[in-house]
């Protein structure tokens, strides 16, 4: 069994943010077909930063603490910087992933940008109006 930093450990029992937002501004899914592990991040976008950052994840411990951690990172931040939250900032955050782990801070990363995509495409097609 790999072992886990005590952050890793603390996110994973004690996950932020999670659940939904009802009528998000943006969500953004991934998955990971070898390992399982399913991701869906909620923002809200207020003023060009994300007010509010909501994920459902199904998957492993250390899936759900990245997801924990991605969105504690992201709240509050522009959408610029948001983008900048990189796979390595979030194992880092964490004090560090197994190797065998390291995929999942790929997907939190890759689902919150998803998130953000989908809320720039759906302003470009009001503003489109």
């Amino acid at each position: 069994m790999p072992i886990y930093s005590e952050k890793v450990m603390e996110h994973f029992m004690n996950p932020r943010n999670v659940g939904e937002i009802e009528n998000p501004d943006g969500t953004g899914e991934v998955g990971n077909p070898v390992c399982g592990d399913m991701m869906t991040f909620y923002i809200k976008v207020k003023d060009n930063r994300l007010e509010d950052v909501k994920f459902k994840t199904f998957g492993c411990g250390a899936a759900i603490a990245v997801s924990s951690m991605v969105s504690e990172m992201a709240k509050g931040k522009t959408l610029d910087e948001a983008r900048k939250i990189t796979p390595k900032l979030v194992a880092d955050e964490l004090e560090g992933l197994p190797k065998n782990k390291f995929h999942c801070s790929n997907l939190g990363a890759q689902a919150l940008n998803k998130a953000i995509d989908n809320y720039l495409k759906k302003q470009a097609k009001r503003g489109k109006k």
